[in-house]
């Protein structure tokens, strides 16, 4: 879905709240585009730079006889004049070359392109390996493959203790893409496996050209059999300009003070590269910015663009906002969530009248003969311990034989939430809660989130409940769905349960504990805990045999400082055993949700399949690894995670090695997707790729997914409590595209928190050291992974005091060595070999630019350095997935 205005919760400067928003592109006055300019008039007209979009009819003729191709266009972050749409047969990326051949297009449209002549196309070298043929992704592993019931939660106010640990807030209760915990947030930019090098005269913009006489610069070089080429395409045409067409940057006068366009406007010049520089009326600007515009040099403002014509090479906006200081949490913040269009807006009036106004809220009496009553079963949560919006909880009582009754009760949103009113229009609109590092933009209003629908101990609740009858291997022997009430005895931490399942036997004081309802006993509690924690490894372990996948990556988790909110420090998120209990039960009842709706409504289910990872960047690690003489299976799922679990040791350096092909093999996922089971015809593609089952979808978290309220809306109908949903296939699978829209917008921008939460620690803190490992040479320079924080940084030789490097390829791996200047003239330069999954030291520190910081190597043999599992938790890789 596009991204209207009102999404945006801007105010033009100096518009109170509740005041209208930004006006339309008409009144902006008259386009810097139309003024005379350096570009020669051809006839009085001023001469197009970009070429007119083509017709409707032509783009849906094209697309039918198949001489056009539609893609969503991603923009490399950095190399800017690079972008690629996805090539629809699972190829190489069709790439499109530079700004004119993108023709107005932005970052995440839906566009429609044109493949050139193949005189036009792009030519790879064999020597080259430009990485960039395959650009421009940013972390794209579905949750799954990454389990995190830990990491979705709420946070308490900073006011709650001295210093709030914020566990990494990312996304889903369920590790459904394999990935485990992805940590891709931090990557710099692309991510890269970076075998070797681009062509010459091409290494990153940002790269330092040597000035060092001494160096020797040669080429990388890439077996590659013969030169080949890549298909290269114009866009014709946006057929969707999901771009929220909102930057955030800075205010600049226009260079040339004598023309006329200096007097109308200024320059907007926006932090993300990708977006054009904007043209902004001055009467939009502060008013005494042309006077001293030095004062503003460090302010950051929101700018719209509402027009971009053919004969302009920069765009027209409005600005929208000031926002305040570059570099601090707040402003910085309000950027990214406004740049990626999430609606952190106070919910209006219409929407919190659609609330029950009498509180507190009981439940009606009716509710009681239309439910199962559970309130006197022994039901409790288990989440992080500053979680707010308690989605689900978990019973398990033991029945005869020896067989376990085992529930999974999810909070019963959508019964606050009547279909088709102003909140469930806001609602599906948001489609999902945004988890950054300092605090959450809930979905639904705090009133639902955090009271009326979060499973708070020791009150009544709505619930949806799947209860199985399981035996001790997990076996499901019977399945039950259907509307309850529950009544929590106990809100446990990951940490209670963990503390639970390493204590079997046991007496845990009762101050180390939450309260209890006195109907139960912590004794009973810590029972089912330890009857659940044996089935899920059960559960866990069957999943592996049967092929499942999961990466598990480094995440960051950040301690802050209660009064100024900034990062006192962070550590690496430490995923066990309690996790992996609450997560194996969550995809047990997604899954058995998905075969009830998909059993019932064959047409009409709201699924998620996760596609087989990319054959072309999928064939180059396997490449790759052939190179590196690592046995790597990549023929399934199963067989990549067999590989992972059995190629490496559990010393450091190999656990190391793991991290970093564990995070090479993350770049060929692709993202799990919802969908309609009626619009696609094959059901072999209704698979989910990192789970390897034929049927899933998401029931367990309605707080805070709209996907999951469609799905409870769904069930009810499959079991007579309500109506099938009045949607056509195409309307639920237009549903479906925008929670998948709005799902990456708010994994993006949980990244992009994570990442500026980690540079002002830097900033503030650093310089930081870490062991790091390399993941790729190139020519110059060379990518590590930094091991105690999980983020990927690129060093270049020449920022390094060296006499001189020299790049050489040793049988098909490439190698740069490094000669470093004497440190005093007594001793000899020192030597030191750097190559693909070498240990080496490095140090981060902050840049002068606002929240830039860099990586350096060590100087081999220096003092002071701390091993990267000392402290950090780093040690948690060793944990095998049961």
């Amino acid at each position: 879905m596009s991204h209207p205005d009102y999404r945006l919760n801007l105010r033009p400067l100096g518009t109170p709240r509740g005041a209208s928003s930004l006006a339309g592109p008409r009144g902006v006055g008259a386009s810097p585009g139309d003024k005379k300019s350096k570009s020669k008039t051809i006839r009085g007209k001023k001469k197009s730079i970009f070429e007119t979009y083509l017709s409707k009819e032509d783009v849906s003729e094209g697309l039918k006889r198949g001489t056009l191709i539609q893609g969503v266009l991603r923009i490399n972050p950095k190399k800017f004049h690079e972008a690629f749409i996805p090539s629809p047969d699972g190829d190489r990326d069709i790439f499109i070359d530079g700004v004119v051949a993108r023709n107005r297009a932005l970052n995440g449209d839906l566009v429609v392109v044109n493949l050139l002549p193949e005189e036009q196309w792009k030519v790879i070298k064999p020597e080259s390996n430009d990485k960039e043929t395959e650009g421009a992704y940013e972390s794209d592993l579905p949750e799954e493959l990454c389990g995190s019931h830990l990491l979705q939660q709420s946070l308490k106010g900073y006011n709650d203790s001295p210093d709030v640990i914020i566990e990494a807030q990312f996304d889903d209760s369920d590790s459904e893409d394999g990935h485990g915990n992805t940590q891709n947030a931090l990557v710099d930019g692309v991510k890269k496996l970076s075998v070797c090098v681009h062509e010459k005269g091409k290494e990153d913009a940002g790269a330092p050209v040597t000035k060092d006489e001494n160096t020797f610069m040669s080429q990388d070089t890439r077996a590659l059999p013969e030169k080949s080429l890549q298909r290269s395409a114009k866009v014709v045409y946006i057929l969707e300009k999901k771009h929220s067409r909102a930057a955030t940057g800075f205010l600049k006068l226009l260079a040339d003070k004598n023309s006329e366009l200096f007097r109308k406007y200024a320059l907007f010049s926006p932090s993300d590269h990708r977006v054009p520089r904007i043209y902004v009326p001055l009467k939009d600007c502060p008013q005494d910015f042309v006077t001293r515009p030095k004062d503003y040099a460090n302010t950051l403002f929101v700018c719209r663009i509402v027009d971009w014509k053919e004969d302009s090479n920069f765009a027209l906006g409005q600005l929208a906002k000031s926002l305040g200081q570059a570099g601090e949490i707040e402003p910085e913040t309000e950027g990214i969530l406004t740049e990626y269009g999430v609606d952190f807006s106070d919910f209006s009036s219409e929407v919190l009248e659609c609330l029950p106004q009498d509180l507190p809220w009981t439940i009606p009496p009716e509710e009681f003969s239309k439910r199962r009553d559970l309130r006197k079963d022994c039901v409790f949560t288990i989440d992080p311990s500053t979680a707010r919006d308690l989605d689900d909880a978990l019973s398990c009582k033991p029945v005869a034989d020896g067989n376990f009754e085992v529930g999974v009760h999810i909070a019963d949103v959508s019964y606050f939430v009547p279909e088709g009113s102003s909140l469930d229009k806001v609602a599906a609109e948001r489609a999902t809660s945004v988890y950054l590092v300092q605090k959450v933009v809930p979905m639904l209003p705090r009133l639902l989130c955090e009271e009326l629908c979060s499973l708070n101990p020791m009150t009544d609740k709505l619930t949806f409940s799947v209860i199985w009858t399981l035996t001790p291997k997990g076996k499901i022997l019977s399945e039950w769905f259907g509307q309850t009430v529950i009544r929590s005895c106990t809100k446990l931490s990951y940490e209670h349960a963990q503390s639970m399942i390493e204590g079997p036997t046991r007496k845990i004081p009762e101050e180390e504990l939450p309260p209890v309802s006195p109907e139960h006993t912590s004794e009973e509690v810590h029972r089912a805990v330890l009857n659940l924690h044996h089935i899920a490894k059960e559960l866990r372990q069957q999943r592996f045999v049967d092929g499942a996948l999961r990466l598990d990556q480094l995440k960051l988790a950040f301690t802050l400082d209660h009064e100024t909110g900034l990062p006192q420090g962070c550590h690496v998120y430490e995923y066990r055993d309690s996790n992996k209990l609450v997560e194996e039960f969550m995809l047990l009842a997604n899954m058995a949700v998905a075969r009830k709706i998909h059993c019932t409504f064959p047409e009409r289910a709201l699924l998620r399949r996760h596609p087989p990872p990319q054959t072309k960047m999928l064939n180059d690690l396997v490449e790759f690894c052939d190179q590196m003489g690592l046995p790597m299976d990549f023929s399934s799922a199963g067989a990549l995670n067999k590989s992972l679990m059995e190629t490496f040791g559990d010393d450091k350096y190999s656990l190391a090695r793991k991290e970093v092909l564990t995070n090479m093999c993350s770049r060929p996922m692709q993202m799990a997707l919802y969908f309609c089971s009626g619009v696609l015809q094959d059901q072999a593609q209704f698979r989910h790729y990192a789970l390897n089952v034929p049927l899933y979808t998401h029931f367990t978290s309605p707080i805070r997914r709209f996907a999951d309220v469609l799905v409870h809306r769904l069930l009810a109908a499959t079991l007579g409590y309500g109506e099938l949903p009045d949607v056509e296939p195409d309307a639920l699978q237009k549903q479906a595209d925008h929670c998948n829209d709005r799902r990456m917008a708010s994994k993006r921008v949980q990244e992009l928190s994570t990442s500026l939460f980690f540079a002002i620690l830097v900033k503030e803190s650093g310089p930081l050291e870490s062991e790091a490992m390399v993941m790729g040479v190139l020519s110059q320079a060379f990518d590590v992974l930094v091991l105690r924080y999980g983020v990927q940084k690129r060093i270049y030789c020449n920022a390094l005091p060296l006499q001189s490097y020299r790049f050489q390829k040793v049988g098909k791996k490439p190698e740069l060595t490094l000669v470093w200047e004497p440190e005093d003239t007594e001793q000899g330069p020192a030597q030191q070999v750097v190559g693909i999954f070498s240990l080496v030291e490095v140090v981060l520190r902050a840049e002068a630019t606002a929240l830039k910081y860099s990586a350096i190597l060590k100087r081999p043999g220096t003092e002071g350095l701390l091993d990267w599992q000392d402290e950090q938790g780093g040690q948690d890789l060793a944990e095998e997935q049961d």
